[in-house]
Formats: structure tokens, C-alpha cells, sequence
């Protein structure tokens, strides 16, 4: 008799005041934790609150639905309840405004190393990263990140607030490929242990962007070039690198500098490297 095995079960999302209460108690280190039946924007929230009381982070905000979430490149997009998991964090970093842009790609490399523990050895290396911060599992998307700053009130020294939503895709994957004709992962597919609920996977989120931007403050990026090629889904690819909706470079990702800039190879055989824009792995011809 041919055994067929059933498809895994969707993580269901516990309701927030749960939710909430249970990532307090595991998270003694922020100063708030909260999560919402619904709201705007996660990361909108936090900003908003870091100028009114900049104090006693870091934070945590998550909702069941957001209805006016954005994206990298100011792209707008909105989600059904329960089918992703979508949290922001805030933090504190003394870090000049020269040195920001890096924490994108620290913070996709804490997040693709805190989903791998969870995962387990066997499937992890299935789990990487496309710069600056795509989640990928194979080669469809499972995550995306939004890293966003503003300057705290009291000058220089006061330094910036950094919050870093991230969305994870929990359900319908494959409706999601057709209706967006890209392949796209859901949390189902990694087949990660029946154990790990939401509230884990955001415990290990929470706790690994908190030591990466520790981190990043003592040491710097370069520090993580290492850690981060482990899991770089561009490494030694073809790529294009688009900005709006054009191909401004060609070339075979490098990795990332010390400054979490992505290199290129040109053509020529210089290596450039990119700030910003869209990259996609370029076939083969």
C-alpha cells in the first residue's frame, strides 16, 4: 500500500493578548511588548512611538493584519490574517548615519541564523539570504525585512532608533506564486519540528537582531563577512541589479564588503559596489 504523506499544518497564530503576554515573560530585555488584533503598520507604529518617548528599548510590535504594510522601495502591500507573521522591533544603536545602511544586510544574516536553529541542521542550509535581506528557502521567498531609522532628540550622542519589521509567509505558498508569478516559500514547507510556534520563532528573532546590533556597534560589519557568506544566496552568481525597472549593472556577486555593500565583477573585471536596487539571479544564456 503506497503511503502518502500529509501536508504539514499551517502555524496557527494565538490570539495577541496571549501572544503579548507569553513573549514579555520570555523577554525580559524589552521595555515593551505588545501585539495587535490589527493596525497600519508595525514599523510605522514604533517610529511613531520612538519620537514621542524614545526611552526603555528595545520594543516589540507585532499584529495579526496590517493594512497599510510597505516594503523595500516604498512598495505598499497588505495581508490576510494569519496567513504571515509580521513583527517590528526597535532599537537603540550608536552607529553614525554613514554606517545604517549595513544593518539591512545584518539583520537579514541574525534572522536566517535564528530560523536555522529552529529548523534544525538537516533542512538549515536550505535557508539563505539574498541580499540585502530576502529570506530564501531554495529559491523562492519565504521572508522579507524592512530596516528603517530615525534620529533620537538630544543631538549626535544621542544616537538613532532602528526598527526591523519582518514578514514571514506561514500559509499559501503556492497561491502566492501563481497570483505573483515568483516562486514563494511558507514556513510549512522548511519543515521545521511541530515544537516551534509563532511565539518561538519570534523569541529567537527578537533575541538574535538584539545581539546582532550589539554586535555591529563593538565590531562593525566586517566582523560578520564571514558569517554572512555561509548563508549568501548570491555568492558567485550571475545577477542584474535593477533600479527602477531598469538593469543598471551586470556582473558576479562578490559577497559584501565592510560596509555590507553587495560586490559585483564586471564584465571588465572591476569589482563596483552596489548601494542600492533590486537584484535577480541573470540566466544563463
Amino acid at each position: 500500500m503506497l503511503r502518502t504523506s500529509a501536508p504539514p499544518t499551517p502555524l496557527a497564530l494565538p490570539a495577541p493578548p496571549t501572544l503579548a503576554h507569553l513573549l514579555a515573560d520570555w523577554l525580559p530585555a524589552f521595555g515593551q511588548v505588545d501585539w495587535k488584533k490589527e493596525t497600519g503598520s508595525t514599523n510605522a507604529d514604533l517610529l511613531a512611538r520612538a519620537r514621542e518617548h524614545p526611552q526603555d528599548k528595545p520594543w516589540l510590535l507585532g499584529a495579526h493584519l496590517q493594512t497599510s504594510g510597505r516594503g523595500r522601495m516604498g512598495r505598499s502591500w497588505q495581508n490576510m490574517a494569519g496567513a504571515a507573521l509580521m513583527v517590528s522591533f526597535a532599537f537603540d544603536v550608536q552607529l553614525l548615519a554613514a554606517e545604517l545602511p549595513a544593518l539591512s544586510p545584518l539583520t537579514g544574516l541574525a534572522a536566517c541564523e535564528s530560523l536555522r536553529a529552529l529548523i534544525g541542521e538537516d533542512a538549515a542550509g536550505q535557508l539563505t539570504v539574498k541580499w540585502p535581506n530576502d529570506l530564501q528557502w531554495g529559491q523562492a521567498k519565504l521572508a522579507g525585512l524592512l530596516v528603517e531609522s530615525l534620529r533620537n532628540p538630544g543631538g549626535p550622542g544621542a544616537g538613532h532608533t532602528v526598527v526591523v519589521g519582518i514578514g514571514i509567509n506561514l500559509r499559501d505558498a503556492q497561491a502566492l506564486s501563481q497570483a505573483l508569478e515568483r516562486p514563494i516559500a511558507d514556513w510549512g514547507q522548511t519543515g521545521a519540528p511541530a515544537a516551534v510556534g509563532v511565539a518561538e520563532i519570534v523569541r529567537a528573532l527578537a533575541n538574535g537582531f538584539h545581539q546582532a546590533v550589539l554586535d555591529v556597534q563593538r565590531e562593525g560589519f566586517g566582523a560578520f563577512a564571514r558569517r554572512y557568506a555561509r548563508v549568501d544566496a548570491l555568492a558567485g552568481q550571475p545577477v542584474n541589479v535593477i533600479d527602477q525597472g531598469k538593469i543598471v549593472q551586470q556582473g558576479i556577486a562578490q559577497g559584501l564588503d565592510a560596509h555590507g555593500r553587495l560586490l559585483l565583477r564586471t564584465a571588465e573585471g572591476a569589482i563596483q559596489p552596489i548601494i542600492v536596487g533590486e537584484v535577480s539571479i541573470r540566466p544563463l544564456s
